[in-house]
């Protein structure tokens, strides 16, 4: 008989799982530094408070390898480039991916790609890579030129709030360029439906229990997979350039058609990850390009080089926009879309003198190593320049980290930066962007489960 959570959809639980590593009991981990925090709750308040100073006294206190309780589970941290390298790199296969992401995601992205490990998740991958091929990328560019400049165009001369106009944009591009259909009423219904799923990961109660942010997240999914279900089928009789149609046709190594499941949760997990990293991504860059308007000045001169104010970013041209690139990096490495990195060890190992026994749950922190002085000289300073090829030689491979790493590197990545590219070239040819939060404005940041400004970041874009 099927379990509860097989009949809801959710294939990944740990129950559903026999092959699932189970975690060491705590005595097997007291040999490590840390701390449980307050009962039931452990540190998870103050993770979710101050994620960035909780490393850092973490670090400060234990070093580099430390224990805590959050998020209902047992889990070791690894601080560091040598660290992130071991986890990400994963070159000795120690580290499940499935199996860390699992217990944040399994009610709400099953199958994702990010939820599978080793050889499955290199047939999907491959699979999926079909859809960032160049044919479609250049389908995708003219999309996203054609939505962005008219949203611009109706940003410029106004004060808004650029967090939740991005947040819209970047979810109407998606449906555009990753559903290919323009968008409809639905699109408010679609949002809060991604918003919920997002928001269940992070929530503190794990079980979809009525009311709670999981159990919003849940209907959330089976609201979304009602909406995808059912073209799957029209997609592969009709064809098409856009991400749904490209993974509708994708095949598996013997030429058959990925399932009808697969496809859904696949598109689930994309649009999620396209529309909420990339909202992020680009609200920080417009900050701290907003703060240095020098930068600004640098970045128009050189997108009015590529294409005059107003016209559209040609596919072919995207790579000239070099300096614009090296400060989307920047601003990926001084908030990280995703904060920190789980997975499970599926197998003991040993870190800087530590026996780490098999099925813990191990932390990799982006945020942490994007911001070590050892990497970073004045880490907390806006330089794009760090990122030119002399500023690079030399530099850990793991100490900038925005994409994730090894096999699990972000299948969308070149999408994201031509997405941030075409909106820079739309933004700054025709506008100014000028802070509208007040004298010494500094907006507070939410960092989980995404980073975003608790005020939406109020800006003014002035028409040149």
């Amino acid at each position: 008989m099927a379990s509860a959570a097989q009949a809801h959809g959710f294939p990944h639980t740990e129950t559903a799982n026999p092959h699932w590593v189970t975690p060491p009991d705590k005595a097997a981990l007291a040999h490590i530094p840390g701390e449980d925090g307050i009962p039931i709750f452990g540190t998870t308040l103050q993770v979710i408070k101050d994620p960035i100073g909780f490393s850092r006294r973490m670090f400060e206190k234990h070093g580099s390898v430390y224990r805590t309780y959050s998020f209902g589970s047992d889990s070791v941290m690894l601080l560091g480039a040598d660290a992130t390298e071991l986890v990400m790199f994963n070159k000795d296969k120690i580290f499940s991916s499935e199996q860390g992401w699992g217990p944040v995601l399994n009610n709400l992205f099953p199958r994702g790609l990010m939820l599978m490990d080793f050889d499955h998740h290199r047939a999907d991958r491959k699979a999926l890579s079909v859809a960032f091929k160049p044919g479609p990328m250049k389908h995708h560019c003219k999309v996203l030129n054609e939505g962005i400049a008219e949203r611009v165009a109706q940003w410029s001369g106004t004060e808004f709030k650029f967090y939740p106009a991005i947040k819209s944009l970047s979810l109407d591009t998606a449906a555009s360029a990753i559903l290919g259909i323009p968008w409809g009423p639905e699109a408010d219904k679609i949002n809060k439906a991604f918003v919920d799923e997002v928001q269940a990961s992070v929530g503190i109660v794990r079980s979809p229990i009525p009311f709670t942010k999981m159990w919003r997240g849940v209907k959330a999914r089976e609201y979304l997979l009602s909406y995808f279900t059912p073209q799957v089928k029209a997609r592969r009789e009709k064809g098409g350039e856009d991400i749904f149609t490209q993974i509708c046709l994708a095949t598996n190594a013997d030429g058959t058609l990925l399932t009808e499941g697969e496809v859904v949760d696949h598109m689930n997990f994309l649009m999620m990850a396209a529309h909420d990293t990339i909202t992020s991504s680009a609200t920080t860059m417009l900050y701290l390009l907003a703060k240095h308007p020098e930068w600004q000045d640098k970045l128009r001169d050189e997108c009015l080089s590529v294409a005059p104010a107003g016209q559209p970013v040609a596919y072919e041209d995207l790579g000239k926009l070099e300096l614009t690139e090296m400060a989307f990096k920047e601003a990926l490495r001084l908030i990280p879309p995703v904060p920190s990195i789980p997975r499970r060890a599926i197998k003991e190992f040993t870190f800087r003198n530590y026996t780490i026994p098999a099925g813990t749950n191990v932390g990799v922190s982006p945020q942490f190593v994007h911001k070590m002085e050892k990497h970073w000289p004045d880490p907390d300073k806006f330089d794009p320049m760090r990122f030119t090829p002399e500023n690079s030689a030399g530099r850990h491979k793991y100490a900038w980290v925005p994409f994730g790493g090894g096999a699990h590197m972000c299948l969308g990545l070149h999408f994201a930066y031509m997405q941030i590219k075409i909106l820079m070239h739309a933004v700054l040819t025709q506008n100014r962007v000028v802070l509208a939060g007040g004298p010494g404005y500094e907006p507070e940041w939410q960092v989980f489960p995404i980073p975003q400004p608790k005020d939406g970041l109020p800006v003014r874009f002035e028409k040149l």
